[in-house]
């Protein structure tokens, strides 16, 4: 619709402040021509008045103006928690009824704005505020959102809105939730100590009376083994004490069982916590025996990692031995061999035996609880030279029972190049060592001298082999621990850099990590790296030949198979896409890992009972209505700005818009109020009639009182 306006406009010739002096000195002498009693005072000030005027430049400004449609802008909240009972299809109904409403309205345009998922949550007033801004404020007539008021930006709402803001609010009356709630939870904690994490288990909504009654079953697990269940009351923090068993990520898995009473969802009655394991310090005993020119070896490497702390005890001076020495002139302290390996041997991650011979030091008690601290968890490594194939060697001991080899009482001495086997190209202890693949095939390591040769047990794994394939490196696990057996004491001259050396430190470093169960260097192991929001890389260590499938069991309790191709000796590999946070359970074989990617549950379940409150103050701001689609959709009508814009009526509830009657300008013309050469005639003529109106006979105008004539 066209339409014609016509304004008065001004275009002055001079300053304003010009013009107005103007104006105001012909109103004075038409004072004074008054005062005086001349009789063309009037015509004199016209005249002044009608010159200011004309220096005022007066135009006719003739507007075309072409109507404008109003507009309306509907919020459709399609987050996951509209996805809970009844609210899809509430919101369905009052989506497609608000658009045939507002498409029924005359010279209206509806605006749909669809509000999805986030990481950060549902982010309505965020994309309401961005829908308000892109529209004139002249043009908008109304907001309807229809939403479960569940939102997670309240801070972006904006302050004001030019028309009414409506919200239509899914949910059902009735609706009531339980969830987990992780108050406090530590980030990491020490091995073998306790850390604590409080939580409490909240009701939402219109609990029903069965489900507010007794205590709730409460599940905990570390990486989904040793599930503990304990009774907790409902709405009161409780604090778990709970001990972290082995170094590296602790997945901690919480849970309740579901309450009877449909409840909204259960997908927030878990949660997942991950707890970064760390050793408070390493606590390692070496015990040297016969004085060598690799001594030093272990020593060094020890004292050099700061998160080792080393005992270390030397046997210079066995007691069989005789050389008329006094001795209150040894220097010598006493081995303290009962408080070590009776009293606190628990109190050690591994125990060292470099070059150790069986002299009598110890008795065989103390060999044989040696050997239960391994079964019970304990470290042993061995570093063995040729007193391994004599009388004296260890094995003729009671620690000979959790040895992983037998010796065969034959030393064999002559350079060789230790090699890695197909077992230790797996064995992450030895797979990858620099030097492992030189040019030709063969290791790029310079040669050892000597190795004693053994027999190695039927479950031990062989790593390394010397002269003429004889076992080198021997692993093994007893019980709950592990045994390391090293069967040449040459691996010093890597370190001299003897015919261009080896990775000595790196190679130790890895058999003493692997003997106190560092979590990088386990064999058997399922790794899972998050690369991106929901982008994972799985990593199956292995020394069987093959992997895999991997099966997947996703947060809503669906399972699917994952291929692990080949990706090196030992090592299988799947990239793979989670479909959404959570938390999900792996398993390959006996091996199980629980991960966590995100929160266990969406940020859209942690309060999933439907509510207006965030939206309330805006609504109320701007004459709006918060609505209940329970009880059914509302009517739409239009109302005048300053009218209330929802209410009741016999057939329900009503929201309105306000028309808002804007327009766009198409066309203007100017034209000036007189042409210059009519504002010249009029000023001229207004001043000669003051003069003729002066020089004529008659009445004169009446003196001001004390004037003489």
């Amino acid at each position: 619709m066209i339409s014609t306006a016509t304004q008065l406009r001004f275009d002055p010739l001079l300053p304003w402040w010009v013009i107005a002096g103007l104006a105001v000195l012909a109103l004075l002498v038409a004072g004074f021509a008054l005062w005086r009693g001349l009789r063309g005072w009037a015509w004199r000030g016209l005249a002044g008045l009608a010159t200011a005027l004309a220096l005022a430049g007066p135009a006719l400004e003739i507007g075309s103006r072409t109507g404008l449609s109003d507009i309306v802008i509907l919020i459709d909240d399609r987050s996951a928690s509209q996805d809970l009972p009844e609210r899809t299809a509430q919101a369905d109904a009052a989506v497609d009824a608000m658009s045939r409403r507002i498409a029924a309205l005359p010279n209206t345009e509806l605006r749909r704005v669809t509000v999805g998922d986030n990481d950060d949550g549902t982010l309505l007033a965020t994309e309401l505020a961005r829908a308000i801004a892109a529209e004139p404020d002249t043009r908008l007539a109304g907001v309807i959102a229809v939403t479960d008021g569940r939102l997670h930006d309240p801070a972006m709402l904006p302050a004001d809105v030019p028309a009414p803001v409506h919200v239509l609010l899914t949910g059902r009356p009735q609706d009531w939730d339980r969830r987990l709630v992780i108050e406090e939870a530590p980030a990491f904690g020490l091995i073998d100590q306790q850390v604590m994490i409080r939580l409490r288990i909240e009701d939402q909504g219109a609990v029903p009376p069965a489900a507010q009654a007794g205590p709730v079953n409460l599940r905990l697990s570390i990486d989904g083994e040793n599930e503990q269940v304990m009774a907790v009351p409902v709405d009161q923090t409780i604090t778990l004490p709970l001990t972290l068993d082995h170094a590296g990520q602790n997945v901690v898995q919480i849970s309740f069982d579901a309450p009877e009473g449909g409840e909204l969802t259960d997908r927030n009655n878990s949660a997942a916590i991950s707890i970064n394991g760390v050793r408070d310090r390493l606590r390692v005993l070496l015990v040297s025996g016969e004085p060598h020119a690799g001594e030093r070896t272990w020593r060094n490497l020890l004292k050099s990692d700061a998160a080792v702390d080393l005992i270390h005890f030397t046997i210079l001076r066995p007691p069989d031995k005789s050389d008329g020495v006094p001795v209150n002139e040894l220097s010598l302290i006493a081995f303290p061999t009962q408080e070590l390996f009776m009293e606190r041997i628990e109190d050690f991650d591994l125990i060292i035996f470099d070059r150790y011979s069986v002299r009598g030091i110890l008795p065989p008690d103390y060999y044989a609880n040696i050997a239960r601290y391994v079964e019970n968890g304990g470290a042993v490594l061995v570093s063995a030279g040729p007193e391994m194939a004599g009388v004296e060697s260890l094995y003729l001991s009671p620690l000979g029972q959790i040895l992983p080899a037998r010796p065969t009482g034959q030393v064999l001495e002559a350079p060789f190049r230790p090699r890695l086997t197909e077992d230790g190209r797996r064995h992450p202890v030895t797979a990858g060592l620099p030097g492992a693949e030189g040019r030709d095939g063969n290791p790029a390591w310079g040669r050892w001298l000597r190795m004693a040769t053994v027999t190695p047990d039927a479950d031990a794994q062989v790593a390394m082999t010397g002269i003429e394939d004889q076992p080198l490196l021997i692993l093994d696990r007893v019980g709950q621990g592990r045994v390391a057996l090293l069967t040449s004491d040459q691996v010093w001259l890597w370190g001299r850099g003897f015919e261009g050396g080896g990775p000595q430190l790196e190679l130790l470093r890895r058999i003493a990590h692997w003997s106190m169960k560092e979590p990088e260097l386990e064999e058997e192991a399922l790794l899972a790296d998050v690369s991106g929001d929901l982008a994972v890389r799985f990593t199956r260590r292995t020394m069987a030949d093959g992997a895999g499938p991997l099966v997947v069991m996703r947060p809503d309790g669906g399972t699917e198979e994952v291929a692990l191709t080949p990706a090196g000796p030992g090592r299988f590999v799947a990239d793979w896409t989670a479909p959404e946070p959570g938390l999900y359970r792996l398993q390959d074989g006996d091996l199980r890992r629980v991960l966590a990617l995100g929160p266990a549950a969406p940020r859209e379940f942690e309060q999933t009972v439907a509510s207006p409150a965030a939206l309330v103050p805006l609504a109320d701001a701007t004459g709006g209505g918060i609505v209940n689609l329970s009880d059914g959709v509302p009517d739409l009508r239009t109302v005048a700005p300053g009218r209330s814009a929802h209410g009741s009526a016999a057939l329900g509830d009503w929201i309105a818009v306000m028309p808002r009657d804007a327009a766009s300008v198409t066309g203007l013309e100017r034209r000036p109020l007189l042409p210059g050469w009519a504002w010249l005639a009029l000023v001229a003529g207004l001043i000669l009639t003051g003069w003729l109106r002066e020089g004529r006979p008659g009445k004169a105008a009446p003196m001001a009182p004390g004037v003489a004539g």
